[in-house]
C-alpha cells in the first residue's frame, strides 16, 4: 500500500527492524549486532532495544537482547481473529486424520512465505518435519508452497520479485541459479502445483497447491510434508494430489 510521507512514523518503523532483526539464526543480539541487522546507528539501536526492553518485548542480561514471550501477544491476536486460519483449520485437520500426513496452509510475506494454520498432530503421523510449525518463516525459492505463489504471480511482478534477489543455498539440492527457478516456475504454473524435495531441508519432501478465492486470486498455499516414496509420480497422482485439489475446491467459495 501507498502512505504519505507524513503519516508515516520512522520512529516505530525502526523499532519494528528491530524486533525483526531477530530470528532462528540470531536469536541474541547486542547492540552492535542489532544495528547491523536493521539498519540504524548505534545509539539508535540501544535506544530501541532499551525502550523495547522496558515494555517487556525483549529479555536482556545486560549486554545480550533476545525476544521474551510478550511478542507471542502479536501472533495470538493474529490466530484469535484472522479468518484464514480459522476457515482452513478443519480442512488440515480432517486431510490429516485421512492421511496420517502433515498439512500446511501458507501465506507468502515479501521474500518469504509464513505458516498460518498446520493440521493438528494425529496418531501416527508419518513425517513431522523439524522447523515447519506455525509462524515458521520459509525462503520462498526453495518451499512447495513458495513456488505456487510465485507462480501466482504475472511475469513482470515475478521478474521485479527476482531481479537483484540472491538466492540462499540451504542444501545441496536447492536451486539457486535464477534462469532455473523461472523455469521451475512456469512449470508449476502449467501443472498448478509444485513439488520441492529436499531444497529447504535434508529429508523434507513437500507437494502444494494454490487455494483460490472465487474470483481466481491465489490467496494462499496449501501443502503437504510427506515420505519421498508418498511423493513419487505415480503415487502423489493417485492418491494426495487429488486430496489437495478436492480441498482447495472446496475451500474456494469460502475464500
Amino acid at each position: 500500500m501507498e502512505i504519505a510521507k507524513a503519516d508515516f512514523i520512522e520512529g516505530m518503523a525502526k523499532g519494528m527492524a528491530v524486533l525483526e532483526s531477530f530470528d532462528t539464526e540470531r536469536q541474541r543480539l547486542n547492540v552492535t549486532q542489532a544495528a547491523e541487522r536493521a539498519g540504524l546507528t548505534r545509539a539508535a539501536a540501544r535506544r530501541h532495544l532499551l525502550t523495547l526492553a522496558y515494555l517487556g518485548y525483549l529479555d536482556t542480561d545486560g549486554t545480550h537482547y533476545w525476544l521474551s514471550a510478550k511478542v507471542l501477544r502479536f501472533s495470538g491476536s493474529y490466530l484469535a481473529s484472522a479468518r484464514l486460519p480459522r476457515l482452513l483449520q478443519p480442512t488440515l485437520n480432517r486431510l490429516a486424520a485421512q492421511t496420517r500426513e502433515s498439512f500446511s496452509a501458507v501465506v507468502l510475506d515479501g521474500e518469504e512465505v509464513v505458516i498460518v494454520a498446520r493440521s493438528a498432530s494425529v496418531g501416527g503421523q508419518r513425517l513431522m518435519a523439524y522447523g515447519l510449525h506455525l509462524g515458521a518463516r520459509l525462503p520462498v525459492h526453495a518451499t512447495s508452497t513458495g513456488r505456487v505463489l510465485l507462480a501466482a504471480m504475472n511475469k513482470t511482478e515475478f521478474s521485479a520479485w527476482l531481479k537483484g534477489r540472491e538466492l540462499p543455498r540451504l542444501t545441496p539440492k536447492t536451486t539457486v541459479d535464477h534462469k532455473a527457478l523461472r523455469a521451475i516456475v512456469a512449470q508449476v504454473k502449467a501443472d498448478d502445483f509444485a513439488v520441492a524435495s529436499e531444497e529447504h531441508e535434508l529429508g523434507v519432501h513437500a507437494l502444494a497447491v494454490p487455494l483460490r478465492n472465487m474470483k481466481g486470486q491465489t490467496v494462499a498455499a496449501l501443502n503437504v510434508v510427506a515420505s519421498p516414496e508418498r511423493l513419487a509420480p505415480e503415487v502423489m497422482r493417485q492418491d494426495l494430489l487429488p486430496l489437495l485439489l478436492d480441498a482447495a475446491r472446496e475451500l474456494r467459495p469460502l475464500l
